[in-house]
C-alpha cells in the first residue's frame, strides 16, 4: 500500500522559557493530527489567529523544528530520521516553503534570478549555467513569468505580486510534491492576491502539487481550500471539508472567526474573486 504524502500524528510542541523559579511553559502545538494522501493533490488549509500555533506547526512540517512528542512522516519516513546533509537536501527538494513577505525572502543587493539558479544547482544538480537557466525559465512559466522578464532585476525593481510569484517559482524549481505557504498573500496588495491564490489552484490542478496554506483569512481559505483545520491556542478545534466547515461552523471559536468576515454570503461567492478580495473586519 502506498504511504500517504504526509502524516502528522499527535504532534506536540512545548517551549520552555525562564529559570527554575520563573519557568514558563508554552504548549504551542497540542495533539495535532492530519494526513495528506499521496494520490490526491489538495489545498489543505490551517486557519488561526496570531498565537494559534499554525506557524510553529508549519516549522515542524518543514523539519526546521522538532516536535516535543508525536511524529511527522513524509512518504512514510519519520522526519527525525532525516539527519545527514544529503537526506535533508533530498527532503527539501520535495517539500518547499513560501513565506509571508516576499521582500524579506530576497536580499535587496542580490539579483532575483540568482536565487532561481541556485535552487536549480542545489536541488536538481544542474551542472551548467544553461541547464540552470532552462530550469529557472520552466519554473517561471508556471507562475506566468519568464526568465527574460526577471533576469538581472533586483527585488526593489519588482512589485510585491511579481516578487511573490518569483518566490513560488523558486519553490517549483525542484518539482516539489508539497509546498507549505505561510500567510503568502497577507503582505501584498489586495488587487494582486487573486493572482497568487489562483496560482495555488493551478499548481494543484495542473501540476499535482499539494499545498498547506496557512492563513488567518477565512475568505481566501473558503475560495481555494479542499480541507482545513482551525486552530486555537495550539489545538485543533474544528476540521473537515472546507466549505462545509466555513459555511456552518460548530465550534464557538470558528463561529467567531466567521462572524468577523463582513457580508459573508456575498463575499464568499466564487465570482467575487474575479474582481478583488472580499472585505474583512479589522
Amino acid at each position: 500500500m502506498r504511504p500517504n504524502l504526509l502524516d502528522v500524528e499527535h504532534v506536540n510542541k512545548i517551549f520552555t522559557r525562564g529559570g527554575f523559579v520563573s519557568r514558563r511553559v508554552n504548549h504551542a502545538v497540542n495533539d495535532v493530527s492530519f494526513s495528506l494522501a499521496a494520490d490526491k493533490p489538495e489545498v489543505f488549509t490551517i486557519i488561526g489567529e496570531s498565537g494559534s500555533g499554525k506557524t510553529t506547526l508549519a516549522g515542524m512540517i518543514l523539519n526546521s523544528l522538532s516536535p516535543t512528542s508525536g511524529r511527522i512522516r513524509f512518504r512514510g519516513k519519520d522526519l527525525r530520521e532525516i539527519r545527514s546533509r544529503r537526506a535533508r537536501l533530498e527532503f527539501m527538494s520535495h517539500v518547499q516553503a513560501i513565506f509571508q513577505n516576499p521582500f524579506d525572502a530576497f536580499n535587496p543587493l542580490k539579483r532575483v534570478d540568482r536565487y532561481l539558479f541556485s535552487a536549480a544547482q542545489r536541488f536538481v544538480e544542474c551542472r551548467t549555467s544553461e541547464a540552470a537557466a532552462e530550469r529557472a525559465d520552466e519554473a517561471l512559466h508556471k507562475v506566468g513569468l519568464s526568465l527574460a522578464e526577471v533576469r538581472g532585476r533586483y527585488p526593489h525593481e519588482m512589485s510585491g505580486g511579481q516578487l511573490q510569484r518569483v518566490a513560488i517559482a523558486r519553490a517549483l524549481v525542484s518539482n516539489p510534491s508539497l509546498i507549505v505557504a505561510d500567510e503568502p498573500v497577507s503582505m501584498i496588495d489586495a488587487s494582486l492576491r487573486v493572482t497568487v491564490i489562483n496560482l495555488f489552484r493551478k499548481l494543484r490542478d495542473e501540476f499535482g502539487v499539494s499545498i498547506i496554506y496557512i492563513t488567518h483569512d477565512l475568505a481566501t481559505a473558503y475560495y481555494i481550500s479542499d480541507r482545513l483545520i482551525i486552530m486555537q491556542k495550539g489545538r485543533v478545534v474544528e476540521g473537515g471539508d472546507a466549505r462545509t466547515v466555513l459555511a456552518a461552523p460548530q465550534h464557538p471559536y470558528s463561529i467567531k472567526l466567521r462572524q468577523a468576515v463582513l457580508s459573508v454570503d456575498d463575499a464568499w461567492r466564487d465570482d467575487t474573486f474575479t474582481g478583488g478580495m472580499p472585505a474583512t473586519a479589522t
